[in-house]
């Protein structure tokens, strides 16, 4: 039997760390401690935003975290509402390799990402909105915007992948780049401590997103495999 919500635990501030990760593990405490269900309503964002005493986007990473792994759902107008019970020991289950030799964890990652890449970009190609292009023109712009000014874009990068990743409308693939977040990040860390690293792939994002926009699956595969090309061009001249 569930407690009234007035017996509940209470979501107490946290202390100045990696906030999104507190929060998501605050969330998780909140959903055991309060024996939540599917179907159940979580807090409303201004009261977590409170009662965390962290700010909006924060909140908002850490509930797309869930999104991603299909934990919960936000309804407009609404709320956001549990789809499965959830704990720390079920959200924080990542897939990474031993980073000791770094050459070979990003030639292993760098294999897993072609697959999933090039497909995503194809599958982004058929299944892309006007709304999901909108998106990745405006992270694919704020990357050309910061690769120009500062010769580097890393998190923008990024920013621009994830944006063709949810225009598949797939949730798996958003879901399985949060589980290997750690691997993947790699490659937008200079690594060999190289600011330089994959910059020759700049020009193929603009390419690869013309490719989506025209609906055209195996120019978008196509413009993924440069990409990546260069990643690992990149990866052994720069591990020598």
């Amino acid at each position: 039997m569930k407690a009234p919500i007035s017996q509940r635990p209470i979501i107490r501030p946290l202390p100045t760390m990696d906030r999104a990760r507190q929060v998501t593990d605050a969330l998780a405490d909140y959903v055991k401690d309060a024996a939540l269900e599917a179907g159940d309503r979580l807090p409303a964002e201004r009261e977590l935003m409170a009662a965390l005493q962290v700010g909006r986007s924060t909140i908002r990473e850490a509930i797309r975290h869930f999104q991603a792994l299909g934990v919960i759902e936000t309804r407009k107008g609404s709320g956001t509402y549990l789809l499965k019970p959830v704990s720390k020991a079920t959200i924080h289950m990542p897939l990474s390799l031993d980073t000791t030799h770094l050459r070979d964890a990003l030639l292993q990652t760098l294999e897993v990402r072609r697959g999933i890449e090039c497909e995503a970009g194809m599958v982004a190609s058929l299944k892309r909105t006007p709304r999901d292009l909108v998106v990745i023109e405006e992270k694919l712009n704020e990357m050309e915007r910061v690769h120009i000014k500062e010769g580097t874009s890393g998190p923008e990068d990024l920013a621009f992948h994830l944006a063709i990743y949810d225009a598949t409308h797939n949730p798996l693939f958003r879901q399985l780049l949060e589980q290997m977040r750690e691997t993947f990040w790699q490659f937008w860390q200079h690594p060999f401590e190289r600011q330089d690293f994959a910059r020759r792939s700049f020009p193929f994002h603009r390419t690869l997103f013309n490719a989506i926009a025209a609906r055209n699956p195996e120019a978008a595969r196509e413009e993924t495999l440069k990409i990546l090309e260069v990643v690992e061009e990149d990866i052994k001249e720069m591990s020598k």
